[in-house]
C-alpha cells in the first residue's frame, strides 16, 4: 500500500500502536451500580419514612412529596462528595437526539468570605438552564430565554467519571417558561401514564382485581463503527457529517460474511471491556457484544429495563461509546450509513409492556390461543400499527436514517407487523370467528448422539420486517443507530394506549349486551382483524412485489424519505391521538415537526457544502497534480517513441471536469432559500440537493479508481475498514 505522506504516516502510527493494557478484571458484584444513587443507597442513607415516600413515587408513579426534597438532596450530595464529586449537573434531553447538561458547584459563599458545600432540595427539584439556544419549533421567540429543568425521580442520579473528575448527574425534564415540553422525556413519561391508564382498565375488564402499575420496557441493540482517529482526522466528512461523502468501495467488503460474529479484534475487545466497566458502574446492564456484518462494525445490547430508564441509559451508552473510543485512539461512528455499499447501523428497539401482578403482557405462553390477555394486547398492537404506521415511520425519520431504510440490510419504509406462523394462524382463526388451537414447539434431532435435542420455536423470525414479534416482545427494527429511543417509545406507547382504550370501550359494550367475556373478546378481536389485519405480513419485506401489494392492495403508506414522512406529524388524526391521550399538545406536536424538519434540512445542507468543499479543495487538486505528472510522463515517453497513457489522462481530465461542473451546480442549488413552506424546502433537499450530491460523489469515486494511490488525499475505505 502506498498513499500520500499523511496516509502513510497514519498507517504507520496505527500498525505500530501499543494497545492500551486491559484493566485488571473486577467482580461484577463489586462494581455494579457503584456510581448510581439507587434505591439501595437511598435506603441506607435516608430516614425510613422519607425512603418509603420516594420509593412509592418511583415504583407506583405517584406524585413526589415535595417536603422530603431537602433530606434527599443532602443525602445525595453527601454520597456524591464521598465519590469525589465537586459539581452536579441537571441532565436533560432536548429535541436534538443528544444529551445536554448544566454544571454547578456544591458551593455557597458565606458572609465572612468562607464557603460551604451546599445542595438544597429546591436546587435538586428545579434548575434553570438558558432555554434560548435549544430548538423549540416556534414555541417561544429567540429572545425569550427562560427554561426549567425538573428532577425525574423515577430515573436514578449517578456519578459520571472522567479523567478530569466526577460529577453528580441528575436526570431531569426540560420545559419552557410557558410550560410546554422542550425535551423527549416529558412526552415519554406522559405516554407511559396514558398506556398505564388504558392497560389497567383492560386488565380489570379481563377479570384481574389486583393490577399494578403497567409500564413499557425497552432493550435497544446498538450498532456502531470504529475508525482509527488517525484516519478520521483526515476526513472532513467524518468529522462534520459522521459519514463518508466520498469513497470507492474496496475490492473486498462484507461479501464473505467473515466479520459477522467473528473473533473480536484485540484492540477492539480492550475498548469494549473499558466501555462495559463504565456501563456496569452506572447500572447499565450491557449483556451482548459482537462483530456485526460489515468490517469495522460492532454491536452492544443491554437487558430490558423500564422504558424511561432505558431511554436515559441509551443516551449514556452512546456518550460512553464515543468518549471511550477517544481513549483508545478510535472514533466511534453512530451514523446509520457511514460507508456506502456496506451494512449500515440500526438500533433495534425491543419493546414490551407489563407489570408486577400480571407479568409480561406480550408473552403468549405455550398456548397463545388460550391466552386471552396476550391476544387482547397483541390485537391492540396490530390495530395500532395499522392506524399509526405512518406515525411510526415519522418517528424514525432523519436524514441519516434515510440512507439505510429500504436497503438490503434494513427494513423498508412501509410499516407492517410480522407475527410468525404460529400467531398469524391464531389471528386468522379469530378472524374466522373462533380460535381452537395453536402450533406447538418442535424438537430438532440433529442425528448426532453427543448433541442434545434442540427445541424448535413454533415460528421463524423475519429480518425484513420493520416491526416483528420475537417471542415475548416486538422488535422495532427501523430505528436508526444515532437516534434517541424516546421518540419511537413515545409513539409505541401512545398508539397502544389508544388501541387499548378502543378495545376497552368495545369490550364494555359487548359485556353490557350480556355477552360472556370470552365471546366478547373474540368479537372485538375479530373486528380488529377485519379492519386492521392488512398490516400483518410474513413475507420478504424487501421484495418489489410486497411494495406494490402493500400500497395498491392493502392501502399501506410507503414513505421513503424524511421529507415524505415528517408531514404526517401535521395530520389531523395524529394531532387528535396525542391530544386525547395527553401526550403532546397541538403546540408541542407542531414544534416537533418544525424542529425535526429543520434538522433534516440543515443536515443535508451541511453535507452538500462539504461535498462541494471536498471536491474543490481536495479531490480536484489531487486530480490536477496527478494529471500534471502523468502528462509530463506521457511527453517523456512520446520522445522515446512510446505512446502510452493518453487515454488514462483523458479519462481523468473528463472526470475532473465533470465533477467540477456538478459541484458548481450543487453550489448554486444550495443558495436557494425562497421556499413557501417547510415541506417545500424538505422536498427540495430530497429531490434536488441529494441527487446532485450523489452526482458529484459518482465522479469523485470514479477519480479515486483512476488516480495513483500516492496522490489520493483521503484515507480510503480499505484503510479505514480493515486497518485497526
Amino acid at each position: 500500500m502506498s498513499g500520500n505522506s499523511a496516509r502513510v504516516q497514519a498507517v504507520h502510527q496505527i500498525t505500530n500502536r501499543q494497545l492500551m493494557p486491559p484493566k485488571p478484571p473486577q467482580r461484577l458484584e463489586e462494581i455494579w451500580a457503584a456510581n448510581v444513587f439507587n434505591l439501595s443507597k437511598m435506603q441506607a442513607s435516608l430516614p425510613k419514612a422519607v425512603f418509603k415516600s420516594i420509593q412509592k413515587t418511583i415504583v407506583t408513579g405517584q406524585k413526589l412529596d415535595a417536603s422530603i426534597a431537602d433530606v434527599v438532596a443532602t443525602a445525595m450530595r453527601d454520597w456524591a462528595v464521598s465519590k469525589g464529586a465537586l459539581y452536579y449537573a441537571h441532565v436533560f434531553y432536548p429535541m436534538t437526539n443528544i444529551t445536554a447538561e448544566k454544571h454547578d458547584g456544591f458551593i455557597s459563599v458565606q458572609g465572612d468570605g468562607n464557603v460551604i458545600s451546599e445542595f438544597s432540595g429546591k436546587v435538586l427539584v428545579q434548575g434553570e438552564p438558558d432555554g434560548s439556544s435549544f430548538p423549540n419549533g416556534g414555541i417561544r421567540d429567540t429572545f425569550e430565554a427562560r427554561g426549567y429543568t425538573a428532577w425525574d425521580v423515577t430515573s436514578p442520579a449517578y456519578i459520571m467519571e472522567t479523567d478530569n473528575g466526577a460529577t453528580l448527574c441528575i436526570p431531569t425534564v426540560f420545559v419552557s417558561w410557558t410550560g410546554e415540553a422542550l425535551d423527549k422525556k416529558v412526552p415519554l413519561l406522559r405516554s407511559i401514564a396514558a398506556m398505564d391508564k388504558a392497560a389497567s382498565k383492560v386488565l380489570k375488564l379481563l377479570g384481574n382485581e389486583d393490577v399494578a402499575h403497567v409500564n413499557s420496557s425497552c432493550g435497544a441493540e446498538q450498532e456502531y463503527f470504529l475508525v482509527d482517529a488517525n484516519f478520521a482526522s483526515q476526513r472532513p466528512d467524518l468529522l462534520l457529517a459522521g459519514r463518508t461523502l466520498f469513497g470507492k468501495p474496496p475490492a473486498k467488503g462484507q461479501e464473505f460474511d467473515d466479520h459477522y460474529f467473528g473473533a473480536i479484534p484485540e484492540r477492539v475487545q480492550v475498548y469494549m471491556q473499558d466501555v462495559e466497566e463504565s456501563l456496569y458502574k452506572l447500572g447499565i446492564p450491557a449483556k451482548t457484544r459482537h462483530n456485526e456484518v460489515a468490517p469495522g462494525q460492532f454491536e452492544i445490547a443491554p437487558f430490558f429495563e423500564a422504558a424511561n430508564v432505558a431511554s436515559d441509559h441509551q443516551q449514556l451508552l452512546m456518550t460512553i461509546l464515543k468518549h471511550t473510543a477517544k481513549k483508545h485512539g478510535f472514533v466511534c461512528l453512530l451514523h446509520e450509513k457511514p460507508f456506502a455499499g456496506i451494512n449500515g447501523s440500526g438500533k433495534h428497539v425491543n419493546w414490551s409492556v407489563g407489570n408486577a401482578t400480571q407479568g409480561n403482557l406480550l408473552d403468549p405462553g405455550d398456548s397463545p390461543h388460550d391466552n386471552a390477555q396476550f391476544l387482547v394486547f397483541c390485537g391492540a398492537v396490530i390495530r395500532g400499527v395499522h392506524k399509526y404506521g405512518p406515525l411510526m415511520r415519522a418517528a424514525i425519520a432523519t436524514a441519516s436514517n434515510d440512507h439505510r431504510l429500504g436497503a438490503n440490510e434494513a427494513p423498508p419504509a412501509i410499516m407492517s407487523v410480522y407475527l410468525g406462523s404460529q400467531l398469524e394462524d391464531v389471528f386468522e382463526q379469530i378472524k374466522n370467528g373462533s380460535v381452537s388451537e395453536s402450533q406447538h414447539k418442535g424438537v430438532m434431532d440433529l442425528g448426532i448422539n453427543v448433541l442434545p435435542p434442540l427445541s424448535k420455536d413454533p415460528g421463524d423470525r423475519n429480518r425484513t420486517s420493520p416491526f416483528a414479534f420475537t417471542g415475548n416482545r416486538f422488535e422495532f427494527r427501523a430505528v436508526g443507530s444515532n437516534q434517541s429511543v424516546s421518540g419511537p417509545l413515545i409513539v409505541l406507547n401512545t398508539m397502544l394506549a389508544d388501541s387499548l382504550d378502543w378495545i376497552g370501550n368495545r369490550l364494555e359494550n359487548e359485556l353490557s349486551k350480556g355477552s360472556e367475556l370470552d365471546a366478547a373478546i373474540i368479537t372485538v378481536l375479530k373486528e380488529v382483524m377485519e379492519q386492521h389485519g392488512a398490516v400483518i405480513f410474513g413475507g420478504n419485506g424487501y421484495s418489489e412485489d410486497w411494495h406494490k401489494m402493500a400500497v395498491e392492495e392493502r392501502g399501506l403508506s410507503n414513505l421513503p424519505t424524511t421529507a415524505d414522512a415528517l408531514p404526517v406529524l401535521k395530520e389531523e388524526y395524529v394531532r387528535e391521538l396525542f391530544e386525547k391521550t395527553g401526550v403532546l399538545t397541538p403546540v408541542e406536536l407542531e414544534s416537533r415537526f418544525e424542529v425535526y424538519a429543520e434538522q433534516y434540512i440543515l443536515s443535508i445542507e451541511v453535507e452538500a457544502k462539504l461535498v462541494v468543499s471536498m471536491a474543490k479543495t481536495m479531490i480536484y487538486p489531487a486530480a490536477v497534480e496527478y494529471l500534471s505528472q502523468l502528462s509530463a510522463t506521457i511527453g517523456s515517453l512520446a520522445d522515446l517513441g512510446v505512446n502510452l497513457g493518453k487515454e488514462s489522462a483523458q479519462k481523468v481530465a473528463d472526470l475532473a471536469n465533470s465533477m467540477m461542473g456538478s459541484a458548481t451546480k450543487l453550489s448554486e442549488a444550495i443558495k436557494k432559500h425562497d421556499f413557501d413552506t417547510t415541506e417545500e424546502h424538505m422536498n427540495y433537499c430530497a429531490t434536488v440537493l441529494r441527487p446532485l450530491m450523489d452526482e458529484v460523489r459518482g465522479y469523485g469515486d470514479a477519480l479515486e479508481a483512476e488516480i495513483a494511490d500516492s496522490f489520493w488525499p483521503l484515507p480510503t475505505y480499505q484503510e479505514m475498514l480493515f486497518i485497526k
